[in-house]
């Protein structure tokens, strides 16, 4: 197991800095990445006191992303095949420790920016990762976690609305339904 890296702390001059838009316009190597698992219960902070819910990947999915990329905030397109509405639906993800709340593993955390009406614990997750939005960060306060988490949506979201990320919404990995 790797040992949990030192964060860098997030600043002012980091938060006045951030571009709406991040990545090329197209999809470079290593992404996509396409990643899948059963959702594992978590902590339970991403909900109750982000108001971010997130999917939690099991361990062996995340080999596929952690192999290639460091620990960070990613964008694409995620899914819920089993959920009454599988549509596919843009996403954010943290990869990382999780430093504000000093967590001893990685895990993978997928916020699904759609409002589901159930959790889906045990439900397959299947997800194709296409781009990098910032480094892993540690906060001082709590408000500065929750304003940073919302640029990062809004920053996902701009970066996916452009062609060539448009149209990964339709990707082969995700089971897509007539």
């Amino acid at each position: 197991m790797t040992a949990r890296p030192t964060a860098l702390f997030q600043t002012d001059s980091f938060r006045d800095s951030r571009p709406l838009v991040v990545g090329p316009d197209q999809p470079e190597s290593p992404f996509p990445v396409l990643l899948s698992g059963s959702v594992q219960r978590g902590f339970g902070r991403g909900g109750k006191d982000l108001n971010c819910p997130t999917a939690n990947l099991p361990d062996e999915a995340i080999e596929a992303i952690s192999s290639v990329a460091q620990p960070g905030v990613y964008y694409g397109y995620a899914q819920v095949p089993d959920a009454p509405s599988n549509e596919v639906w843009p996403m954010v993800m943290s990869l990382g420790w999780n430093p504000f709340y000093k967590n001893e593993r990685l895990t993978a955390e997928i916020h699904v920016m759609h409002e589901y009406t159930a959790d889906f614990y045990g439900m397959e997750l299947r997800a194709v990762v296409l781009g990098y939005i910032r480094p892993e960060l540690d906060f001082t306060t709590m408000e500065a976690l929750i304003e940073t988490i919302e640029t990062d949506k809004r920053v996902a979201l701009n970066s996916l609305d452009r062609e060539a990320y448009k149209t990964f919404a339709t990707h082969p990995h995700f089971v897509l339904k007539e």
